[in-house]
């Protein structure tokens, strides 16, 4: 039997995870990755750690397995999106900190853009909503304040790309400069229709095309791994972004079926298929993945702090010790007790596009307690969500019968029946939780071959638990109301 490994780079760690043929899990190794906030907004990782911590985990998962690199069919790389990093091209050397995606500093920078023709333009070439998010003004930011990053940029002494990017560089002994089409989607530099760096944009943006990597199919073999001993000989090939890879691993690979990532954010996603679909509702349109020279496209919905609001509850107010406790915190009391909690720790994302919403908690008196701010906090999370749902059948025009889940906060079990309770639909857990290692996998299985069609995958995914409503239409629709009265108060608030 032979196994895969899916290199999973996220926001706060990164992991290994191998999995056999029948897309089980056979070791999973984890570390976690610093978060530097060197200013109001900023938010930075270290791209060393990031190479290092994951090449750690690579090493400590094959261990762990007992397996060697002639035991591997292939390697998958998913990662977060967004996060910029500017490197030398020779000798690897960062020339600056990483901008993580839930970076502002170029809030300002983006509110001109769209308020000016250029934002029409953007949106209408790249699928994206002009929003410090995506990584075209990091790039920019990084180009102008840089001491000599402008230059050597356009001597092609350097190199930009996302953490995918980043990772492929070293794994191929720095030899390959590559993405795929799902991230650089996600760089607000692409042309999502002509499936090319886009000309107007790199001038608009200022930056030069010779520091962009090469674009490649989400499911094709990239290169050997080389830089790697632990993986030395086995063919790279698949590369999706986080979100985009989860669609795969849900099987949501025909139009019509909708997952929702309880990560760090939270994000919503379904196929378009061949097309490319506008949102009404200030959605995006993004490339789904890419086989076979050709492109799927989804509608995405994302908010920037979903699983990150329980990390905040731990490590900034010490409510909680450990993420794991806010279920059994939160189930103390059978309601928030009047409280809201709108989790605008990074500004709001889908649909409101807010970068000046500062999170809020409404609704203290003299008798809230802890558990009542973590059973508000429960429910910020899954309101975000019914937003991106909502939005996604106005656009859709069509209801949506049942929401799948997927990522860490998934497995909460109070987070998911608050979540059907409020989107008054099933929400359904499969097995495996790892769906964005799982669908980065079956990229990979793709890829190379071992399996032929996407059609092969349907008897890997398996339902663990559907999580029926349980609360009254009424009751939901007044929590909704309270709750978009909510975000309104907070919208705007940087800006006073």
């Amino acid at each position: 039997m032979g196994f895969f490994i899916a290199l999973d780079q996220g926001t706060t760690s990164s992991r290994a995870i191998i999995y056999n043929e029948t897309a089980e899990i056979v070791a999973t190794s984890q570390k976690e990755i610093q978060q530097s906030y060197p200013a109001p907004g900023w938010v930075e990782h270290d791209p060393v750690e990031i190479w290092e911590s994951q090449a750690e985990v690579c090493r400590a998962v094959m261990h762990k397995a007992g397996l060697s690199p002639d035991d591997l069919l292939a390697v998958g790389i998913t990662n977060q999106r967004e996060t910029t990093i500017l490197w030398e091209r020779r000798t690897g050397r960062p020339i600056a900190p990483a901008i993580v995606w839930q970076d502002r500093r170029t809030a300002e920078r983006c509110q001109e853009l769209r308020d000016g023709p250029e934002g029409a333009e953007i949106a209408q070439r790249t699928g994206l909503v002009v929003d410090a998010y995506f990584s075209a003004t990091k790039l920019e930011w990084l180009l102008k304040n840089i001491d000599g990053a402008r230059a050597a940029a356009e001597r092609g002494d350097l190199a930009f790309g996302t953490v995918d990017s980043w990772l492929l560089y070293w794994l191929t002994g720095k030899s390959k400069h590559m993405t795929d089409s799902s991230n650089a989607s996600r760089t607000m530099l692409y042309n999502i229709h002509e499936q090319r760096w886009d000309d107007y944009l790199l001038e608009l943006f200022g930056v030069p095309a010779s520091i962009l990597p090469e674009v490649k199919g989400s499911a094709e073999v990239y290169a050997e791994a080389t830089g790697l001993d632990c993986l030395a000989g086995v063919p790279l090939a698949a590369v999706a972004g986080d979100q985009q890879a989860a669609m795969v691993g849900q099987l949501c690979v025909r139009p019509g079926v909708v997952k929702s990532t309880y990560g760090t954010g939270c994000f919503l996603l379904t196929s378009t298929g061949a097309e490319v679909q506008d949102s009404k509702n200030r959605l995006l349109s993004t490339v789904a993945w890419s086989f076979r020279n050709q492109v799927h496209y989804a509608l995405e919905g994302g908010v920037f702090v979903g699983g990150a609001l329980v990390q905040w509850l731990r490590d900034g107010l010490g409510v909680i010790e450990e993420a794991a406790e806010v279920e059994a915190l939160a189930a103390q009391e059978d309601s928030s007790g009047g409280v809201v909690v709108v989790p605008a720790l990074a500004g709001l994302g889908a649909p409101y596009w807010d970068p000046d919403a500062r999170g809020t908690i409404y609704g203290i008196t003299r008798g809230t307690n802890r558990a009542h701010i973590a059973r508000a906090s429960l429910d910020g999370i899954a309101h975000q969500v019914v937003d991106l749902v909502e939005a996604l059948e106005r656009d859709a025009q069509t209801p949506i019968s049942e929401l799948r889940v997927d990522g860490g906060a998934a497995a909460n079990d109070l987070l998911m029946q608050i979540q059907a309770d409020l989107l008054q639909l099933p929400v359904v857990r499969p097995m495996n939780l790892e769906t964005t290692s799982l669908g980065v996998v079956f990229l990979a299985g793709l890829g190379i071959g071992h399996w032929a069609a996407f059609s092969e995958l349907d008897e890997f995914w398996k339902r663990d638990r559907v999580f029926e409503p349980q609360l009254k239409l009424s009751e939901a629709q007044l929590q909704r109301a309270t709750w978009v009265e909510a975000v309104e108060r907070c919208r705007g608030w940087r800006r006073i």
